[in-house]
Order: C-alpha cells, then sequence, then structure tokens
C-alpha cells in the first residue's frame, strides 16, 4: 500500500509533519498494512476532514488583551458526528490536535460508538488563567468555532487543562447563540445542567477496568497488586482512588510539581483531596519527591501514563519495570519502544481502549441529554463496563488471530470498522 509522503513546502498542510501527527501516521501504517486497506480508502483517512484555526482574543484581569490561538480538528464522520475533547495546553499546536483528532476517530470505532473523531486546543497555561480569564477565553472560543459543533454535528468534551466547569461555560455560550437551552451539544457537563453521572470519573474507571481485564489474562492479583501513575489529574486521581477500592498499593505519583514515591503504599485520599484543594502536589506530606519521569521507571505491577504523551521512548522503555502498561494518556508510548516493552514481557493496554471510558460515557451523556431521561450510576458503571470488555476482547481476539502486537490490533479492529462504513456510504463527489 502507499505510504505517508510529507505535502511540499509552501503546501500549508504543516501539520503533516509535524512528530506528533508522524507518530499517529506510523501506527495507522502499520494497522493499515494488515488489514491491506485499499490505498483510496487510506488516502482519505490520513488526512482529517475539517481544520480550524481561530484567534481567541481575551480580556485579562488588568485590562490587557491577551490573543490566543485555539484549533478544532475534525478527522472523520462516517460513523456519526465527530467527537472529541477541548484541551488548554501552552505547547497545544495544530499537528498535535490533528494527531488526537485521528485517534479519537478509532477509539470511538473500537469502542463500537456511533460517532466520529474530533480535537480542540487552545494554546494557553491554564494554571496561569484566574477563574474570570479562563471564562472569557472559553466563551470567546466557543464563539469563534460555534459554527462548527453542535449537538448532531461535533460534541466537544473536557481534556487535558479543562473541566466541567468549562464545558458549562461553552455549553452556555452556544445555547445564546441559538437562542435555546441546548445542553447536548457538549459532554462533561455538570450534572446539574444536563451532566451524566460517573462521566468525571469514567476515564479513571475504564483504566481500572482494562487493568482487570489484562491482570485476569496474565493472572495478577489486583489486590496488593503495586501500581505506578504517571499523571495525578482528573483520570489519574479517579485511577488512584478506584485501585485502592480494589485492595492495590499506589507506590508513585507524579503530576507537573513532581514525582512522589512511598513504597509502602500513599495515603491516596489524602493525596487527592491536597491535590483538589492546592492544584499540585507541591507539599505533599507522606512521600519522598523525586523527578516526575523517574516514576516510569520504578518496578512495579501496573504502570499508568496518565497525563501528557510521548513520555515512554526508545530511552526509558528498557528501563519500564511493569507487568502492565495501562495507557490512561492519549499517545504516552513512541512507536519505536513498542517492540522493546512487547520484549521485555509487558502486557500493554493500548490507550484507544484503556482510556475510552470516557468518550464511553460522554455518549451515554449525550444518549441522555437528546432524550431528557437520565439512567441510574449503577447502570451506567454497568453499560460502561460491558462496552469496554467488548472492545478490550475484539482487539484482544484480533491481535491473537493476526498474530500482531496489542495497538496494531485495536487501530485495526477501528479502522476495519470505519472503512466498511465508508464503502457502504459510498464517495459523494
Amino acid at each position: 500500500m502507499s505510504k505517508f509522503v510529507a505535502p511540499p513546502p509552501g503546501s500549508g498542510l504543516d501539520f503533516e509533519s509535524s512528530p506528533a501527527y508522524q507518530r499517529v501516521i506510523q501506527n495507522f501504517e502499520a494497522a493499515a498494512a494488515v488489514l491491506n486497506l485499499d490505498p483510496n480508502t487510506a488516502a482519505r483517512l490520513r488526512r482529517p476532514e475539517r481544520i480550524v484555526i481561530v484567534s481567541v482574543p481575551t480580556r485579562m484581569d488588568d485590562g490587557s488583551v491577551k490573543v490566543f490561538t485555539g484549533y478544532r480538528v475534525q478527522h472523520n464522520d462516517s460513523l456519526g458526528p465527530y467527537k472529541g475533547g477541548i484541551r488548554y495546553h501552552p505547547e497545544v499546536d495544530v499537528g498535535e490536535v490533528c494527531a488526537l483528532a485521528m485517534q479519537m476517530t478509532w477509539k470511538c470505532a473500537v469502542m463500537g460508538l456511533p460517532l466520529g473523531g474530533a480535537k480542540g486546543g487552545v494554546r494557553v497555561a491554564p494554571l496561569r488563567l484566574s477563574y474570570g480569564e479562563a471564562q472569557n477565553l472559553t466563551r470567546r472560543y466557543t464563539a469563534e468555532i460555534s459554527n462548527i459543533i453542535g449537538p448532531e454535528v461535533d460534541i466537544p468534551a473536557p481534556d487535558m487543562g479543562t473541566n466541567e466547569r468549562t464545558m458549562a461555560w461553552i455549553m452556555d455560550t452556544y445555547s445564546a447563540r441559538v437562542g435555546k437551552f441546548c445542553p447536548e451539544v457538549v459532554t462533561g457537563k455538570p450534572v446539574d445542567v444536563g451532566g451524566s453521572v460517573l462521566r468525571a470519573e469514567a476515564t479513571g474507571h475504564g483504566l481500572v477496568y482494562t487493568t482487570t481485564y489484562a491482570a485476569e489474562e496474565i493472572g495478577l492479583k489486583l489486590e496488593g497488586a503495586s501500581v505506578v501513575l504517571h499523571g495525578f489529574g482528573n483520570v489519574g486521581t479517579h485511577a488512584a482512588l478506584a485501585f485502592s477500592r480494589r485492595g492495590a498499593r499506589v507506590i508513585a505519583v507524579a503530576d507537573v510539581s513532581g514525582g512522589y514515591v512511598n513504597e509502602k503504599g500513599i495515603d491516596v485520599r489524602k493525596f487527592v483531596d491536597y491535590a483538589s484543594k492546592n492544584r499540585t502536589l507541591e507539599g505533599v506530606d507522606g512521600a519522598d519527591k523525586v523527578e516526575g519521569d523517574s516514576v516510569l521507571t520504578i518496578p512495579c505491577d501496573v504502570l499508568a501514563p496518565a497525563a501528557t504523551g510521548h513520555v515512554i521512548t526508545v530511552e526509558n522503555a528498557a528501563k519500564i519495570r511493569c507487568k502492565v502498561l495501562a495507557e490512561g494518556a492519549n499517545g504516552p508510548t513512541m512507536p519505536d519502544a513498542d517492540p522493546i516493552l512487547e520484549r521485555n514481557g509487558v502486557t500493554i493496554i493500548p490507550d484507544i481502549v484503556c482510556n475510552a471510558g470516557g468518550v464511553t460515557v460522554s455518549y451515554f451523556e449525550w444518549v441522555q441529554g437528546g432524550m431528557n431521561f437520565f439512567w441510574r450510576e449503577d447502570e451506567i458503571d454497568s453499560r460502561l463496563q460491558q462496552l469496554l470488555r467488548g472492545g478490550y476482547e475484539r482487539s484482544r481476539e484480533f491481535a491473537r488471530r493476526h498474530k500482531t502486537p496489542i495497538r496494531t490490533a485495536a487501530l485495526a479492529v477501528g479502522i476495519e470498522r470505519v472503512d466498511r462504513t465508508m464503502r457502504l456510504r459510498g464517495l459523494y463527489a
């Protein structure tokens, strides 16, 4: 099949030369080769369907106006409306957002959801914004992209640096622009304005559920197992609490302030409460402080990178000493690190399965909002486990049948479903 070719200089498609995008393309090519994907379909799927880059002028507390850059990328909507989070991060760029949008397409597909893939972002340091500045920025960003989002078109959600409060502002701004209350335009909202129970916990819980499935396969008992979490935001904190409830021992965590290690096990509830109050773990008692990335190489049963991408590389992969690698973050493992981990016997749960709990409960929230009928927590938890188990088992079965790495298998399952749907719908030209 045809291979990725960088665009000529001056083509305006510089996202294709982005390292983040090329890493996603590298994984895509591996899965497409296993599927013997038609080159015409592959050509369509390598590029997003739409890229929007906007200026986001924002009134700051001192009266000045700063102009930030915002993005919304829509990769593919063959299966249904675009779906994907919005992240606030000082280093986000168009290549990263394009890469994440493509990943969302495969994630929705492998989970069997009737949704496509999108992603958004604003290049900003969210921890440096006051409450008022964050709201001003969010409302202006929403206004700039409001003509391409909507409950039947593109449904944003929280991601790194954003939360349910951010989604409430987006929903309110969009509702004002269309002249009616429209809670289903975003997911991940507070329950009081149409959000779903368990949405905030969903990604972290999904990480633990899929880890449980992997542990069953290799004969690992989670009770008493040692866990390291690289990332202690929404995903990491809820995963830590869920692991703790299962009797696992969280021996190290890391956030933007550094890494914190206690081989006897940290007090998870204390750490979660401290991070919630102080926004970081800086100054917390009960653990030794180390460099943040150094926790990745601590010997443990379960390692969960749950923050930024590209933290497991060819340089440190041989030092990773875990039995299960549960990818709570998007793209935490570089493609050339995978073979090293596999040779060392690490069981990998790829990100598009491991962290799919968030988009799955987002789908539930979207459905509930459309019906104006909301499910109980136990119903949502049961449905979540059912869909995650299905995505995990489809990926594992494909890997066994085709004797291919699990990451390639999971991507292939998603790509195959999108390809099948595109063929049924045909090409409109």
